[in-house]
């Protein structure tokens, strides 16, 4: 018997030729996927907002904080206050025992009382005695001069010798010396003379010293010079302090600042004036914003590292001192940009990076890329490729002209790659 396909189909029998034909429909599969190429992951050139950002961690601080320090030496009679109250200005924050420098005060104003009192001893006693003295010295001169033109007619007539001469002489300069001296005091005693320069003086230096000791009074309470909140206690009732040591420290109320260190690679992208989104550590879900004030000229050379301060105009509630906060500095925006991942990009860091594109005839084909910013793992495309252009990812083990096949893309969120700052 002549053996024919059919014959041959049929001896195998019903079952043997259905397992023949998965068989060859399997080879057709492989062939067909062979064809096709590997599956690989891909993703899509958007057009989008996009914003760069320098993320950092800091702590919150006030622009300053005041040391408060006793300015005399002296034991610690009362300490009204706590370390993390929040005080007003001008609230006793440490008392100082204080009766010697009371006792001292007194003394001082007692020499005040004194100094006054022989200013108007001069002005009121002394003065118009002297004008009186004056007044009589010039009197006793002129009969003086008088007297000798008396005697010296009579001389000259006969009537008296030499000797009464002499003695008229004599009372004529004692009369003129001692009307020369009431001047002198006279003058001395009024208000532009040397005594009352004196005493006016003596009133000055008794007045300073009782501003003096009333200054070293009021020393004796420390007060806070503005309101804030204490952050730091180191004086205990009973301890002898001396004059400057610090006792506590006060976090004025005001303006709140954020410290960050960024590394050194950053610095070229940030000024003064950029805004931020801030969050502090322990309340991540409530964001504020702040701005960028101030950037440390120096690089610090054990850290790489530079310092920053921004502002924080309206600071929440929750925000402590030294509390940590995470910043995102907006330090670029670019409206409706091209955008693709990182990961799609082949030696982003040369100066010639490049990507595969997958061709409408779905093979690849190398595209030279020019990049522009990068944030939050993706990158501006500023020549290479198009909107809606798909891209094989970087890890993918196919070159450019291999035929492949895209991955099902996998449900992702409709946000935008990266969060916009306000």
């Amino acid at each position: 018997m002549k053996l024919t396909p059919s014959t041959w189909l049929h001896g195998l029998g019903w079952k043997s030729s259905g397992a023949l034909l998965a068989v060859l429909l399997g080879g057709l599969l492989i062939a067909w996927r062979s064809w096709q190429g590997p599956e690989v992951s891909t993703e899509r050139v958007l057009r989008r907002d996009f914003v760069q950002s320098v993320v950092a961690s800091g702590r919150v601080e006030t622009p300053h904080r005041v040391d408060i320090a006793a300015q005399i030496t002296g034991t610690v009679a009362r300490v009204p206050v706590a370390e993390g109250q929040f005080v007003e200005a001008g609230a006793v924050l440490v008392e100082l025992e204080s009766s010697e420098l009371r006792a001292s005060q007194r003394q001082a104003e007692l020499a005040v009382r004194q100094a006054q009192a022989r200013l108007r001893q001069v002005a009121e006693l002394q003065a118009p005695v002297a004008e009186q003295q004056l007044r009589q010295a010039q009197a006793n001169w002129s009969n003086a001069q008088a007297q000798m033109r008396r005697q010296q007619a009579l001389f000259e007539q006969g009537f008296i010798g030499e000797a009464a001469l002499d003695q008229a002489r004599t009372a004529l300069v004692l009369a003129e010396s001692q009307w020369r001296l009431s001047q002198k005091q006279s003058e001395s005693l009024r208000p532009s003379g040397s005594d009352h320069a004196l005493a006016e003086a003596a009133l000055a230096q008794a007045q300073a010293s009782a501003e003096a000791a009333a200054a070293r009074s009021r020393y004796a309470r420390i007060l806070a010079p503005s309101a804030g909140t204490l952050i730091a206690r180191d004086v205990e009732v009973g301890d002898v302090v001396q004059a400057g040591k610090r006792l506590l420290i006060l976090s004025p109320e005001g303006r709140s600042q954020l410290v960050l260190s960024i590394d050194e690679r950053h610095l070229r992208l940030i000024k003064p004036g950029q805004k931020a989104l801030a969050s502090a550590d322990a309340y991540p879900d409530q964001r504020f914003a702040a701005e960028l004030v101030y950037i440390n000229p120096g690089v610090n050379a054990q850290t790489g590292a530079v310092e920053v301060k921004l502002n924080v105009p309206q600071p929440s509630a929750t925000l402590s001192q030294d509390m940590t906060v995470s910043v995102d500095i907006e330090v670029a925006r670019k409206p409706q940009a091209l955008l693709l991942p990182l990961t799609a990009v082949h030696e982003p860091n040369s100066a010639q990076p490049w990507a595969l594109r997958l061709d409408a005839d779905q093979h690849l084909s190398r595209r030279e890329l020019r990049l522009g910013l990068r944030s939050g793992g993706y990158v501006e495309l500023l020549a290479g490729l198009d909107e809606g252009d798909t891209v094989v990812l970087s890890h993918e083990a196919v070159a450019a002209g291999a035929r492949v096949r895209p991955k099902p893309a996998a449900a992702k969120p409709g946000a935008a790659p990266l969060a916009k700052l306000p």
